[in-house]
């Protein structure tokens, strides 16, 4: 229900109650200028696109931690998540007030403190999250941040870290022996540091040669390291090189496991927090002569190695536990061969076979 009344002095004051029956009014000195008012929001209401002009006074602070309240996050990316609504510049401005040139603002400072497109990326991204967020809840009509734009992204051939054979096993060499064998299963099985945190006796089949990924260890936020399903639900069966499996069976007889079984395990028997992981791993690279190596380096170097010797993108998908093949090809799509290379390795093949027969012959008639 809307309506229009004209006040003691002069004024006019529209007013109309929303779907929940809440009135909202305002005041205008033209009545043409009360009916406009009037006029936006019925067409709003029709179309969809009406918002509580109240609700949007929140401050996007506020809007976000409501909202992130009702996420259900992995530990790392409720971590990421509030380090973004942390390193916003717009945080106490009212949410409706968001305008676009406040994000661009926020990219160009980001851009300007020297941080990686990726980075800027992801803090952009969980910031779309709440404006899209908001946009369906009618606290705001459009999303400020569509068509922001961001920083070009390297390549994935540049930007990717692949470390070469000889950094491995300098790597393996200069590493402490009771974490060798965390080297072999990151770099020899492309476990993420928490999953090979995570490992328990229970999940190597040693005659099987077989390693089951059930879950990974991961910190909460000024909290302690915690047991979880790994990374997307990415439960996998990893088939094992044969020196793999010496180099577990050799951590075994150095160390044992812990009580519950653990294969890599703090003093106290639990497994190794990333803290602990990240420590040792600065150490090793220092010590190894690869400084600036990161630990999913290897995990890199892994997949690499499938890549080369003829696997396929879902087989390479599954060793990995990627959510799906399409994130394996944006991964490393550049590594596999291209169809230039297959047509120059198919036409070689057939040359090898006309010109070794050819020779053949000619050494069968000198012979005869």
């Amino acid at each position: 229900m809307a309506s229009i009344a004209k006040r003691p002095d002069g004024t006019y004051r529209p007013r109309y109650r929303d779907e929940n029956g809440k009135e909202h009014a305002r005041h205008f000195k033209r009545k043409a200028d009360a009916q406009r008012w009037l006029d936006e929001v019925t067409a709003s209401v029709i179309t969809g696109s009406y918002v509580d002009p109240q609700a949007g006074r929140t401050t996007f602070d506020a809007y976000f931690r409501a909202w992130a309240e009702r996420q259900v996050w992995a530990p790392m990316t409720e971590v990421s998540m509030d380090l973004a609504r942390r390193k916003v510049t717009f945080g106490s401005v009212p949410i409706a007030s968001l305008r676009a040139s406040h994000l661009e603002t926020w990219v160009k400072a980001m851009v300007a403190a020297g941080y990686a497109p990726n980075t800027v990326a992801t803090r952009v991204n969980a910031v779309r999250a709440v404006l899209k967020s908001a946009v369906r809840d009618r606290v705001i009509a459009v999303d400020p941040s569509a068509g922001l734009r961001l920083p070009a992204r390297r390549r994935a051939e540049h930007a990717m870290e692949i470390p070469t054979p000889g950094q491995i096993r300098a790597l393996v060499d200069r590493s402490r022996p009771s974490m060798q064998a965390y080297l072999g299963v990151c770099a020899f099985a492309g476990l993420r540091l928490g999953e090979a945190s995570g490992l328990n006796l229970e999940d190597v089949d040693f005659l099987g040669r077989r390693l089951h990924v059930r879950r990974q260890v991961q910190r909460r936020r000024g909290g302690p390291a915690e047991l979880r399903q790994p990374k997307y639900g990415s439960e996998r069966t990893i088939y094992l090189p044969d020196r793999l499996v010496e180099m577990l069976a050799r951590h075994l007889e150095r160390t044992g496991t812990a009580a519950e079984g653990w294969l890599f395990h703090t003093g106290e028997g639990r497994p190794l927090p990333p803290s602990t992981v990240n420590s040792w791993w600065q150490s090793t690279v220092r010590a190894a002569g690869t400084p600036g190596l990161h630990l999913h380096g290897l995990r890199h170097f892994y997949a690499s190695g499938l890549i080369a010797a003829g696997c396929d993108v879902v087989t390479v998908q599954r060793a990995l536990g990627h959510r799906s093949p399409s994130t394996t090809l944006d991964t490393y799509s550049h590594l596999w061969p291209s169809a230039e290379d297959r047509t120059r390795a198919g036409a070689a093949g057939l040359t090898d076979l006309v010109f070794a027969a050819a020779a053949d012959s000619l050494r069968t008639e000198h012979h005869g």
